[in-house]
């Protein structure tokens, strides 16, 4: 029981060291070496360990929970965070990439390019910080000039315009979101018979605003009804 509690312990921080070392850009976006990478490594993470019995399968989860509870835990002290999570890299600063530090996160360019433009930004030279967060993740900070316009900015007031409550999912009323707007089942199918859908058979979605309760419907075929 000693050898198989070590054997899980030192095996599961293993991979993480290793998938650690793999660098973000492993979990940024999955290429095809990169996931068979991390499949291999796990499955031979896992082969050594033979489970014998419900009693070593149920003490294998409680070390996997007890080493990742640890782990968050050590996570909140700020020394040892970068160990265990990471640190944020800049990759683009003031419009300029920075190639040591793509180098050093092992995160090609290409990646990085076709990143910021899933976020909708195609040139380089109109972004301020993009920055490769500890989960692979890309931040983009535009520069003040690319920023979106929005009503602040142009000193409008804005009117609300209400949340859409979903109200009809593939034919079934959503009771727990009728209450939400504080209203029932007959007024639902009232305001369904009055937009022209006399069986809820024939909903694929409907939503109501919390506002002015007025109601859209989509009956799936691409036909969309509304009715306030």
């Amino acid at each position: 029981m000693v050898l198989f509690i070590g054997t899980v312990f030192s095996l599961f921080l293993v991979t993480i060291v290793v998938i650690r070392f793999m660098g973000k850009s492993a979990l940024a976006q999955f290429t095809p070496h990169d996931l068979t990478a991390l499949f291999f490594i796990v499955t031979l993470a896992i082969k050594p360990i033979k489970v014998e019995g419900v009693s070593e399968a149920l003490i294998g989860i409680l070390i996997v929970i007890l080493i990742h509870i640890s782990l968050s835990k050590l996570s909140l002290y700020k020394h040892l965070n970068r160990f265990v999570i990471g640190e944020p890299t800049i990759l683009i600063k003031h419009g300029k990439l920075i190639k040591t530090n793509l180098k050093k996160s092992r995160f090609s360019l290409s990646e990085l390019l076709s990143s910021i433009r899933s976020k909708g930004y195609a040139d380089v030279t109109n972004i301020q910080y993009a920055i490769l967060e500890p989960n692979g993740e890309i931040s983009v900070l535009p520069k003040e000039e690319s920023m979106p316009v929005t009503p602040k900015i142009l000193n409008c007031n804005v009117d609300y315009t209400g949340l859409p409550i979903a109200v009809v999912i593939e034919g079934k009323i959503q009771y727990k979101n009728l209450e939400l707007i504080q209203k029932d089942k007959q007024w639902l199918l009232n305001e369904l018979q009055g937009a022209g859908f006399l069986s809820l058979n024939h909903i694929f979605y409907a939503s109501v605003r919390d506002d002015d309760y007025s109601l859209t419907v989509h009956n799936g075929k691409g036909n969309i009804g509304t009715l306030k």
